[in-house]
C-alpha cells in the first residue's frame, strides 16, 4: 500500500476530485493549508501590494493499494497541471498496514 500526499491549487481541487472518482479512488481526506513557496516577488493588485510567498493550497491524503499508485498519481498530475509556478507537489510513501475499524479488515481489504 502507498500513501499519496498532494499539495495542489485550491482552484484545481474539483478537477482532481473528479479525476480520482473516474479511476475509482473514492476515499481520501483533504485540508486547506497555507505554505511558503519558491516565488519570492510580490504583486500589486488595485494598488495594494501583497506577498505571494504565503500560498493557499489544498492538501490531499490518499492511501491506495499498489496497483492503483501509478493511475492515481497520473490523475492528480493531469488534473492539477496549469504549467505555472505553484502547481504543487506529490509525495509517495509506504504504508505498512491499514485497518477498517468497523469490520476489522486489514491491508488492502480495509481500503475498499
Amino acid at each position: 500500500m502507498k500513501k499519496i500526499e498532494a499539495i495542489i491549487r485550491k482552484s484545481k481541487f474539483d478537477e482532481v476530485k473528479e479525476a480520482l472518482h473516474r479511476i475509482e479512488v473514492n476515499f481520501f481526506s483533504y485540508w486547506d493549508v497555507t505554505g511558503v513557496g519558491n516565488e519570492k516577488e510580490g504583486h500589486v493588485y488595485r494598488g495594494v501590494s501583497y506577498s505571494t510567498s504565503d500560498i493557499q493550497r489544498r492538501f490531499l491524503s490518499i492511501v491506495v493499494s499498489d496497483p492503483f499508485l501509478d493511475r492515481t498519481v497520473e490523475a492528480i498530475l493531469k488534473a492539477s497541471f496549469t504549467g505555472v509556478i505553484g502547481d504543487g507537489k506529490i509525495f509517495v510513501s509506504d504504508v505498512e498496514e491499514a485497518y477498517r475499524i468497523r469490520t476489522k479488515e486489514t491491508g488492502s481489504d480495509a481500503l475498499k
